[in-house]
């Protein structure tokens, strides 16, 4: 087998579910065969090949089998039919600190990993700093990693399966954890593997990522292989598959946009009275939002709305737009839409918007940009919580002053 060439071919995967696990051999025989078994087959007859140096996305809701058929590539498990066959050595990061030990210090889970994928000691005690270092754990690296928060679980995770020098990564939303700093780094380091001539498997939930990283993406429905070409094209149809759903469930797994495509927020931005971008605002600032819109021909004059929500998620509020009121025509092509705030009501935090596209008259999911724009907004005097009380405080006599009875 060549090294870096993957061959998935007509692989299916059963698993034996249990309504109610049996604890006892009294619970097996006091069932007497009711155990509510069903089998669940999370991938049909799925066929693939990927040549050495290619890097290919895999896309897909929640339960299609992505991250199942990484393991099965990587060997964790077996399929129930089919063959899989890759070359060379396997990196892998398919789950946020899988392969350590949380009792074991970041240093010895760094030996650890190494063995178990092959390297013998003296490879791994030579590049262990530049693993701690591009992890930037050097303070903490002797610590048990059991005091590691998720994003430092990602780190040094990432860093091992970058740094062993494999033949093929499979990563499995590596990026949904982690500032952006840390994922430049780690989109320059998959590119120095790519270069290098390995191979890429990519399962995210982030379009912008896989379009960036993938030649070729591969979505799966239902376990089995829906499209398999072009990565727009495969991302397209991906967006398609979740434009019934208002919040899909795969948000929290790093999902930003989906819907039907016909009409598309291209940009998203907020500016100051000088039409300036900006990420940092004084309460009760002027601001405006800015989006540029694009649409196909045949769409009908769609319905803008945008949701102001905070650091933690909530909706703070919203303002809708039929865009036929401004005189969108329904024609095809690129537009420009502003919404403007004379005073921003808000008083100190973080904030994002979220946009949404709908057809006017349907309420059609055209399109849903989630996290569009992240902002900043500091008091500009005494002001404290979210929401800015711009308000005025007013006094009015009602008659004489009443006598204060004595206790």
């Amino acid at each position: 087998m060549i090294s870096g060439r993957i061959v998935v071919d007509r692989v299916s995967r059963t698993f034996r579910v249990y309504a109610k696990p049996q604890r006892t051999l009294k619970d097996v025989f006091v069932s007497r065969g009711r155990s509510g078994m069903r089998d669940v087959q999370a991938l049909r007859d799925v066929s693939l090949t990927v040549e050495p140096g290619g890097a290919v996305g895999l896309v897909g809701r929640n339960g299609s089998g992505k991250t199942t058929l990484l393991r099965v590539i990587s060997g964790i498990i077996k399929p129930t039919t089919g063959r899989v066959e890759a070359g060379g050595r396997i990196a892998s990061l398919l789950e946020l600190g899988a392969g350590f030990h949380p009792d074991f210090t970041g240093r010895e889970n760094v030996y650890l990993n190494g063995s178990i994928h092959g390297l013998p000691r003296a490879r791994v005690r030579e590049v262990m700093d530049e693993i701690v270092a591009f992890a930037e754990l050097e303070k903490f690296i002797d610590l048990p990693v059991r005091t590691y928060s998720s994003g430092m679980f990602m780190r040094l995770g990432f860093s091992v399966a970058a740094h062993i020098q494999s033949d093929v990564l499979l990563l499995d939303e590596v990026f949904a954890v982690g500032d952006e700093q840390f994922q430049r780094k780690c989109f320059g380091k998959i590119a120095e593997f790519k270069n290098r001539g390995g191979t890429i498997l990519f399962v995210s939930h982030d379009a912008q990522a896989v379009e960036r990283l993938c030649d070729r993406a591969v979505l799966l429905r239902g376990g089995e292989v829906a499209f398999d070409g072009e990565t727009r094209e495969a991302i397209a149809a991906y967006r398609r598959l979740l434009a019934a759903d208002a919040n899909p469930d795969e948000l929290e797994a790093g999902l930003r946009e989906w819907g039907t495509g016909e009409a598309r927020i291209v940009s998203a931005q907020l500016v100051d009275a000088d039409g300036e971008e900006r990420t940092q605002l004084a309460a009760g600032e002027p601001a405006t939002v800015r989006l540029v819109v694009a649409a196909n021909a045949a769409v009908r004059a769609p319905r803008v709305s945008l949701e102001l929500r905070d650091d933690g998620g909530l909706v703070l509020g919203t303002a809708a737009q039929d865009t036929a009121a401004l005189g969108w025509d329904g024609g095809g092509g690129e537009r420009e839409l502003r919404f403007h705030l004379p005073r921003l009501p808000l008083a100190e935090g973080r904030f994002h918007l979220r946009f949404v596209l709908s057809d006017g008259e349907t309420g059609r999911l055209l399109h849903t940009l989630d996290d569009a724009v992240r902002f900043f907004v500091f008091p500009a005097g005494a002001q404290t919580g979210a929401v800015l009380l711009d308000g005025e405080w007013s006094m009015q006599e009602i008659g004489a002053p009443a006598p204060i009875p004595r206790a």
